[in-house]
């Protein structure tokens, strides 16, 4: 049995395993949903799950013909897929507590994955979805132009959009909350400051989260369909941007992996980027 919660700890549900597949996902779907580069995902049989608490915090969003997506309507953690036609529960491994048993099997969607993005590990890649779950190429999102000097970006259902310019700093970051608020391995956050940064559209809907015991750490997302969104802090001056939402080149890459003290049991740092235990020296 593993237990799988949200950041702020309202959802919580079980699965019995064994896990039948573990794979990272880099469709653009899963990316603006989860905020980060991937999302990975572990399938279970649709006997085995069952909500503890929090049911019905759980808001849907409809994102294509082909599928349903969901959130924690308090905090926007990524909630479990149920497809009981299909026999299986599918559930973010980034809520989920532990060691869980197996390690990723394969990339899909690569042929949708952030262009900023390098894939650094030896597992299987797909383009779209593995042929043993029934292959295809998922769902084609409008492309966004490239601006001189200028990221844009928005959130899984387009309400959100926003632009930046002159980033400060980007990091992977592997601490707990980033991996219960992405519902991924690992966050890739953009920061940038307050001045350099303004919402286009839809900064209305834009719903923030703060663990209490946090110090700044905040969880953003659309309450329309709970993509991630920038995170902005203005008593810091800071705007934090989850690099998964972007639509155009974040005008920097990752400069290193943080609080790798922290990261899932599961996941394994294969890219040759710096890596500090918590944060920086600087």
């Amino acid at each position: 049995m593993t237990l799988g919660t949200c950041l702020c700890g309202t959802v919580r549900y079980e699965l019995d395993g064994p896990f039948t597949a573990m794979m990272h996902c880099h469709c653009s779907m899963c990316r603006k949903q989860h905020g980060a580069p991937f999302a990975t995902f572990v399938a279970a049989s649709h006997l085995g799950f069952r909500w503890l608490r929090g049911e019905d915090s759980v808001a849907e969003y409809t994102s294509s013909t082909q599928g349903v997506r969901s959130h924690c309507r308090s905090c926007g953690s990524v909630a479990p897929m149920l497809l009981p036609e299909a026999g299986l529960a599918m559930a973010p491994a980034g809520n989920l507590d532990g060691d869980l048993g197996l390690r990723p099997q394969a990339h899909m969607f690569v042929a949708s994955k952030a262009a900023w993005y390098t894939i650094t590990d030896s597992l299987p890649q797909h383009p779209g979805m593995p042929p043993e779950f029934g292959g295809g190429s998922g769902v084609k999102r409008p492309s966004v132009a490239q601006r001189e000097g200028v990221a844009d970006g928005s959130c899984l259902c387009g309400a959100v959009a926003f632009e930046y310019r002159a980033p400060v700093r980007m990091y992977q970051c592997h601490c707990s909350r980033c991996r219960k608020a992405r519902s991924a391995a690992h966050g890739a956050n953009v920061f940038v400051k307050l001045d350099d940064f303004q919402f286009t559209r839809g900064e209305e809907l834009v719903a923030q989260y703060k663990p209490p015991e946090a110090q700044r750490f905040t969880n953003a997302f659309c309450t329309r369909c709970g993509g991630k969104a920038p995170a902005v802090q203005r008593a810091r001056g800071v705007v934090v941007v989850p690099a998964g939402i972007l639509d155009t080149d974040p005008l920097m890459r990752p400069q290193a992996n943080i609080f790798v003290a922290s990261k899932a049991p599961w996941f394994d740092i294969t890219d040759a980027f710096q890596q500090y235990e918590e944060l920086p020296p600087s």
